[in-house]
């Protein structure tokens, strides 16, 4: 255990401000989910239909940051400063590029998507109103994105958490002005709470491209650099495109999952959207150590130390069942309580505890997917990512949804169990394919 201290030391300076920073992004997202709350069952449903479009839009931004990551993460562990400042330029350039593609194919599809995932009636308005207010702020959200990739890349995870801090604070600040109106200014509505979010994320990409432009965070970003470099291009590609398509059919089963949800009523979509953003709390140790540990094992495979690439694995593991062990059994037990916070409808907090005695169990389980994650990203080998997002979505969890909702009539606790399997055989599935260590050799760093 003694020869564990100095990595859990290292992974935990990483992770922890990772955590906090997804801690503050879910307490924003709680914020929202109260305020809207106190507008009806319609309006806390908007975001939540609306998150799962967003991320299926936006999977191949994210799926080229991470690949930054890697590759920035493994020129770290090289030490080399120009491989660090060249892919930092690099990607900056690609994602501009493509968050202006996506925000004029979110502008021109969202009602179409929203036809396809048979949004109801009462609240399809919403939802679009959200979407379309969001998808103008596209290129701000990826400049935060990358940011956060390639500072984190280099082991700095502070300096996007403080930065989150401000605006995220900010954030919750504005949301109820905007929303239920203040003084001069009027009541938005769901309009007001995604102005807010994008006028947070041009604060924090104003702040990110000072800090990348000038170098005062160990990264500079060079004009000449920005040019798109083709080998560059193509190994960013060689590593962002399996987990952006992994990502993306994921974000597609969520669409068709919440396609499922819809069939049921306002009740089950409420008690849906209020649980998912609980579990996001709860999921905050996961997502921080995922991270982190994708960061660590990059610089120890470009430090030619797969011995400790694995011991961060190791330590990871062992934190998050712990972490996560103890976090499910809270809403195992008072899932109905915890529902209850966000909205006064006594439907929706009766189904909530319902959700939870059920999926808590596979949330533990998840989040040991998202650990394996960091061993697979850090290393470079991206194609098991992508095959066991598609695996946990397509092969388990719709599925299951659809037979035992729209064939077999079980309703909400048909799409509960699913939620339950399918981590549980993919977090299994997983942490085979992890033992197989074939993810070590992926990429030599003399490629990088």
């Amino acid at each position: 255990m003694n020869s564990w201290k100095p990595m859990l030391r290292r992974l935990l300076t990483l992770a922890l401000p990772i955590m906090g920073a997804s801690f503050l992004q879910t307490l924003y997202n709680l914020a929202d989910t109260f305020f809207l709350g106190r507008l009806g069952r319609e309006a806390v449903s908007a975001p939540s239909i609306a998150f799962n479009i967003i991320m299926f839009l936006v999977v191949f931004g994210v799926g080229f940051a991470m690949a930054a990551t890697t590759l920035i993460s493994q020129a770290k562990g090289k030490g080399d400063q120009e491989r660090i400042n060249f892919y930092a330029s690099q990607i900056f350039t690609v994602s501009i590029v493509m968050s202006l593609l996506i925000a004029v194919a979110g502008q021109v599809f969202t009602p179409a998507l929203l036809r396809l995932m048979q949004v109801p009636d009462d609240v399809f308005p919403y939802v679009q109103t959200y979407l379309r207010v969001i998808f103008f702020g596209m290129p701000f959200m990826f400049i935060s994105f990358i940011f956060r990739g390639i500072l984190q890349g280099i082991g700095n995870s502070m300096t996007p958490f403080r930065i989150q801090l401000v605006t995220i604070v900010l954030n919750i600040i504005i949301d109820p002005i905007v929303i239920f109106g203040f003084g001069p200014i009027p009541a938005l509505g769901v309009a007001g709470a995604a102005g807010a979010t994008i006028f947070c994320r041009m604060l924090e990409s104003a702040v990110a491209v000072y800090l990348l432009t000038t170098g005062r965070k160990g990264v500079k970003i060079h004009r000449r650099m920005l040019k798109p470099d083709k080998d560059a291009v193509l190994l960013l590609a060689r590593i962002g495109m399996p987990t952006a398509i992994g990502q993306g059919f994921s974000s597609l089963g969520f669409i068709v999952l919440q396609g499922v949800v819809n069939t049921l009523g306002a009740v089950v979509i409420a008690a849906f959207s209020i649980a998912g953003r609980i579990i996001m709390v709860f999921n905050m140790p996961a997502m921080g150590l995922g991270q982190a540990a994708a960061v660590l094992v990059g610089q120890s495979l470009g430090a030619k130390r797969p011995d400790q690439a694995k011991q961060v694995i190791s330590i990871s593991l062992v934190l998050i069942i712990i972490f996560m062990g103890f976090g499910m059994t809270l809403t195992f037990f008072y899932g109905q309580v915890l529902t209850g916070l966000f909205i006064d409808d006594p439907e929706v907090t009766a189904m909530g505890g319902d959700l939870f005695r059920i999926v808590s169990i596979g949330v533990v389980f998840f989040s040991v997917f998202m650990v394996l994650n960091g061993a697979f990203q850090g290393g470079g080998d991206t194609k098991p990512i992508m095959v066991m997002n598609i695996l946990r979505l397509w092969g388990f969890r719709v599925p299951l949804a659809y037979v035992s909702v729209i064939i077999l009539g079980f309703g909400a606790s048909g799409i509960w169990w699913a939620m339950l399997i399918s981590n549980f055989i993919s977090s299994g599935v997983y942490y085979m394919l992890y033992r197989s260590e074939r993810w070590i050799g992926k990429i030599q760093p003399d490629e990088i």
